[in-house]
């Protein structure tokens, strides 16, 4: 595993970790990878009981490292983001993530598989694919309205735009806003709690609050792949993409 994507394991805690500060913890194809077999591996791994995922108290991440995007877009549903994805959504075991700063895209809509999330009252989440040309991923365009009702969804999805911690708190994205100095304490004290219980009844429960609608998730991440990988080659992606790289306004008056 590479410096950018850190594992650990320690009492019965997988944690890992966004660790390419300087690139603002963007996530490049690899790291997708890297984390979808850690994933897998903790899946497998009884002595595994929980999982957490943090990155820095300034920053969770920035989403998608676009120029590695670019190079390396997701060509199919078996894409390394998407193996990442369908690890995360149906992993049996309780998942925890600490979140502060500013979590962008894929930041925000993995957050929808977690199980508690803690944020910093510094995080700053938003789901701007539109501003991209794309559309969601992450099953987000049903698990978002689902949480959010349907016209704050709008908003977000829509828009684009970052809605702060409280906002996330109110919708229920997050459990707790606390100092960004203390998430990760907080996350890491409510990981030991669960790692003592029993794993056959926090995998039973888990299971059962989710099974209602896994198909339905897995299937809405199949159809989000399918028409993001559309979209990722038409007009508007490629101005937005380009203005992004030229750092410029997009134009999309004629797309």
């Amino acid at each position: 595993m590479s410096n950018d994507i850190l594992s650990h394991t320690e009492a019965g805690v997988t944690t890992i970790t966004f660790n390419r500060l300087d690139k603002k913890n963007s996530i490049t194809g690899a790291m997708y990878a890297e984390m979808a077999d850690a994933l897998a591996t903790a899946a497998a791994d009884d002595a595994v009981r929980v999982l957490v995922f943090q990155g820095h108290e300034t920053i969770f991440s920035a989403g998608n490292d676009i120029a590695d995007f670019l190079h390396n877009p997701p060509s199919s549903v078996d894409a390394p983001v998407f193996q990442f994805l369908r690890n995360l959504s149906g992993f049996p075991k309780p998942v925890l993530a600490a979140v502060c700063g500013p979590a962008v895209g894929i930041g925000t809509t993995m957050l929808f598989h977690c199980d508690l999330v803690y944020a910093g009252d510094n995080a700053a989440f938003s789901m701007p694919f539109v501003n991209l040309g794309l559309c969601p991923e992450a099953a987000s365009s049903l698990l978002v309205p689902q949480m959010m009702g349907y016209h704050r969804a709008a908003e977000a999805l829509l828009m684009g735009e970052p809605f702060m911690a409280e906002a996330a708190l109110e919708v229920g994205l997050v459990n707790r806003v606390v100092p960004p100095t203390e998430a990760t304490g907080i996350v890491m004290a409510q990981a030991k709690k669960l790692a003592a219980k029993p794993i056959t009844a926090l995998i039973a429960t888990k299971r059962l609050m989710k099974q209602g609608q896994a198909a339905l998730i897995q299937q809405q991440m199949n159809d989000e792949a399918e028409v993001f990988g559309r979209m990722l080659q038409a007009p508007a992606a490629k101005e937005a993409f380009g203005a992004f790289m030229e750092k410029r306004r997009p134009d999309f008056s004629k797309v």
